[in-house]
């Protein structure tokens, strides 16, 4: 399923046009972005949490030449699904 396939479920399952539907989809995941830049974690009940991790630095080897190289740690977005929600899937 893609955005706009998504926006048009939701809309449909709300009774909105796509249009309002998208706008509110696009203010929610700025909202998200926003507080996941500051540290904060997004906490959705009965769904999961989104959070930031550091990535630990690494060691990668270039497969072509050989050349080994240093990868700083950085901070990627991480998702930890809720116990309900995995228990959905079994």
């Amino acid at each position: 399923m893609n955005n706009k396939e998504f926006i048009a479920a939701l809309a449909k399952k709300r009774g909105m046009s796509s249009s309002e539907t998208a706008k509110q989809v696009d203010a929610l995941l700025e909202v998200m972005v926003e507080r996941l830049k500051e540290n904060d974690q997004i906490t959705v009940s009965n769904f999961g949490v989104f959070e930031v991790k550091m990535r630990k630095e690494r060691i990668s080897v270039n497969p072509k030449t050989g050349q080994r190289m240093l990868i700083p740690p950085k901070l990627v977005p991480a998702f930890r699904p809720s116990t309900r929600l995995k228990d959905k899937f079994k």
